[in-house]
């Protein structure tokens, strides 16, 4: 699978885009047999080296912003995501039963303190 980047305004072709997407990935998936060959299109080659070689130096640093761009995205979501996966867990901490109430408990202290309560609550109720 070629990972798949995306065009963000005044940046180059989406066409292009695609092409040094598959020449990263041709890259990352295959060492190159000839270390010198990475700055010239020379015969022994990978594609994807050939790919990158042949990008003018203003599509290569057209491409670096795009992927800083990419990764500050992606960071910007991460975070966002995990704050909310921590927002979750201290609201399940604030209704489960412990002593003291105000002990401080690992993400997994949590699950399994939650599966222990909802069991009790459950053989409570079938009782």
């Amino acid at each position: 699978m070629v990972p798949r980047l995306v065009a963000l305004g005044g940046g180059p072709e989406p066409r292009l885009l695609r092409r040094v997407a598959r020449a990263m990935f041709v890259c990352a998936q295959q060492p190159c047999p000839n270390r010198r060959c990475c700055g010239s299109a020379s015969p022994g080659c990978p594609e994807g080296h050939q790919a990158l070689a042949s990008l003018s130096r203003e599509d290569r640093r057209r491409r670096r912003r795009a992927t800083q761009k990419y990764r500050l995205a992606h960071a910007t979501r991460e975070r966002i995501r995990v704050e909310a996966f921590n927002v979750a867990f201290a609201q399940l901490r604030r209704l489960l039963p412990t002593l003291p109430p105000d002990k401080k408990l690992s993400k997994i202290e949590i699950l399994r303190l939650a599966i222990c309560y909802i069991s009790y609550l459950n053989h409570v109720l079938d009782v």
